[in-house]
């Protein structure tokens, strides 16, 4: 028997890195997962990938209209939800005294006003018992030069997850929180140089990257009834890279 045997999961963002191998994990453990992307043809690649028991629905977790379709298509094909992996999120570099509102705006109303509606256009459809859980970064924990933007959005999350959970602890809904370290991602290959990549695998302190599926398997442990007496946590999960 699968960890998610019977259990329903929706994973926005799960069209490539650490949300993908995260929703292709999900499946093997017995889940039906419905993935969200912007772009149909990634989204249409990532649903081949993971082969069976997957829903693509294209969309963008900060546009409310987007939202109303994906959790609509989750209604129509299954009408529950057990797990909920808001992972949509995107972080670009920008030093203080070069921020734009663009930059904040585009940061903001992606990593926090996304994530916010997306669990709270989830709760009619979720199961008493369920578990909800988003990306974070340990960018909010440390204090990266050009990255105080991003890092305040996601810090964000910790504050979503405490009040959440009061608010639904009487459902036995747990809210927590994922903070990945430097994961091998396409989305990490936009974001940084080869300097940039090099400084931080220096700072890991087994000296490479995290591998998506390192994150995977952590997100099953936060899907799964293994978690069960986790909730309202900052779960860190970065070799080592916030700890020294």
């Amino acid at each position: 028997m699968g960890k998610l045997d019977g259990k329903v999961a929706v994973i926005t963002g799960g069209s490539s890195g650490l949300a993908l191998a995260s929703a292709k994990r999900f499946v093997e453990e017995g889940a039906y997962v419905f993935i969200t992307g912007r772009k149909q043809e990634a989204l249409d690649e990532a649903v081949k990938l993971i082969g069976r028991n997957v829903t693509g629905v294209r969309g963008d977790a900060s546009n409310l209209d987007d939202l109303d379709r994906l959790f609509d298509t989750v209604k129509r094909e299954k009408g529950k939800i057990d797990v909920l992996y808001a992972s949509a999120g995107m972080g670009e570099a920008a030093p203080l005294g070069e921020i734009t509102e663009q930059h904040f705006d585009a940061a903001f109303n992606l990593n926090a006003r996304g994530t916010l509606f997306t669990v709270q256009k989830a709760l009619p459809l979720f199961n008493d018992g369920g578990s909800i859980f988003m990306t974070g970064s340990v960018a909010s924990i440390k204090g990266f030069p050009g990255y105080s933007v991003y890092a305040a959005s996601k810090a964000t999350l910790h504050a979503f997850a405490r009040g959440w959970l009061n608010e639904l602890k009487g459902r036995n809904i747990r809210v927590n929180v994922l903070h990945p370290g430097p994961i091998a991602t396409p989305m990490q290959d936009q974001v940084l140089t080869e300097e940039a990549k090099q400084m931080f695998e220096s700072l890991i302190p087994r000296g490479k990257m995290g591998r998506p599926e390192e994150i995977a398997a952590v997100a099953l442990f936060l899907a799964s009834d293994d978690s069960s007496f986790v909730n309202g946590m900052e779960l860190n999960v970065d070799g080592g890279f916030s700890a020294i």
